[in-house]
């Protein structure tokens, strides 16, 4: 059983970034392998999200302590936990270092002792290794996928008549750039074609995003629509589109990856975005990239994303080739060494049946000092084999009673038998 522990101090809920669609995806393609999988919340109960996702099982726990009792394969997200685990756990590190992140109740700096770490990109990797310094080995890279949702989606082809229509899929956070965005659009002298914004809700569950939401419904040209649940959803949503705009922050939060950009390539769709932190290794095609934190180059790079258009069928066919579900999980299981924990499950179960198996068997009773043992079956074949070879038995006796040493009489209360062979 490999079991995906959500260490974040939100729930795991759908829709709300790419850590949590990126995690459902790997479960559901072990799941579909026949490998045993699930999520394991702590402190939230059973309002830990698992409604956003019914096909994927769910195990709520009220103290990381009770992780120290599973008999799992540990992988955490985003964070390890400080708890002795029965195996070798690991940790796929979603989240920059605290230097970037939002404050986590749940980091703690040396869990990460003893912890093998993975990442979502050799920028993380590089990010991480330089955060903790000393005592980490080497940090494999699995990179996220596009779900096969947004490869069949059926992207319209664009007219010369039609608006340009942009959309902003991230979080309502200030990390994912929706100021500069703001910026950018009123750069008049810049914007030779007007184009049609679209934001999606995702991450109104926190203040920050509430906030910017109210203040988004404010302007006229912004349309808002509600955040998509699921792949299918979120694949249909990116088609409607032309271009996808990410315009990621590079002073207090660094992009590790940047799983939107790959789904909307795989969709169809060009992807503005910010060159900053994980993002350039998420060019498959079609991947404008401009300095991060500047309106104007933003600005710039939707011009030449417009003139460009969505991609071609070309482009689309060879982009969805790459960062497919496949790769991804048998990235993972090369990085958890899954083959080598089952060996040791399969010799502990071999174990455990052998011990079983002793303990059925019927015990040998032991004799009192001086006493002999009844030969096997008493059959003669077997005692003579036993016996010297040259002495012939014609007869085997047996005597159930000794002479009683206190009184001299015979007693056959509790006596063995006693065989004696007679020489002929």
């Amino acid at each position: 059983m490999i079991s995906f522990v959500w260490s974040s101090k939100y729930p795991f809920i759908a829709g709300s970034g790419g850590s949590e669609s990126y995690t459902a995806g790997q479960i559901r393609e072990l799941i579909r392998r026949g490998i045993p999988t699930r999520i394991v919340s702590i402190g939230f109960g059973e309002d830990d999200g698992r409604d956003g996702f019914p096909d994927i099982p769910f195990v709520a726990l009220e103290s990381k302590a009770e992780l120290s009792k599973l008999d799992d394969l540990i992988v955490y997200i985003t964070y390890p936990l400080e708890v002795k685990t029965k195996h070798q756990a690991y940790a796929i590190l979603h989240c920059p270092p605290p230097d970037f992140a939002h404050g986590d109740p749940m980091y703690i700096r040396r869990a990460f002792n003893g912890v093998k770490l993975i990442t979502a990109s050799k920028f993380a990797a590089g990010i991480w290794r330089r955060y903790l310094k000393t005592g980490i080995s080497r940090m494999p890279t699995v990179y996220p996928f596009a779900d096969e949702a947004f490869s069949k989606a059926d992207h319209p082809k664009q007219s010369s008549k039609d608006t340009v229509k942009v959309l902003f899929a991230g979080r309502l956070h200030s990390d994912k750039g929706i100021f500069t965005l703001l910026s950018a659009m009123h750069q008049e002298f810049s914007m030779d074609v007007p184009y049609k914004l679209t934001v999606t809700t995702a991450g109104n569950n926190s203040r920050e995003g509430q906030i910017i939401e109210a203040m988004l419904r404010t302007h006229p040209d912004i349309k808002i629509v509600k955040a998509r649940t699921n792949s299918r959803q979120m694949a249909e949503l990116m088609a409607k589109h032309d271009i996808v705009v990410m315009p990621s922050t590079a002073i207090f939060w660094q992009e590790l990856f940047g799983m939107v950009s790959i789904e909307a390539q795989h969709a169809g769709c060009r992807v503005v975005a910010s060159r900053s932190g994980g993002l350039p290794e998420t060019n498959i095609g079609g991947l404008i990239l401009v300095r991060p934190d500047d309106p104007k180059a933003l600005a710039e790079g939707l011009n030449k994303a417009i003139s460009f258009g969505p991609l071609t069928s070309v482009e689309r066919r060879k982009a969805r080739r790459q960062f497919t579900v496949k790769q991804s999980v048998d990235s993972l299981l090369s990085a958890l060494n899954y083959t080598g924990y089952l060996a040791r499950q399969n010799a502990k179960s071999k174990k455990l049946n052998r011990s079983v198996a002793q303990a059925a068997k019927p015990r040998r009773r032991l004799l009192p000092r001086g006493t002999q043992a009844l030969p096997n079956l008493l059959r003669p074949s077997l005692i003579r084999t036993q016996l010297q070879p040259r002495m012939a038995l014609d007869l085997v006796e047996v005597q159930h009673h000794q002479p009683n040493q206190l009184t001299g009489s015979d007693s056959t209360v509790d006596a063995d038998p006693v065989v004696r062979p007679v020489s002929k």
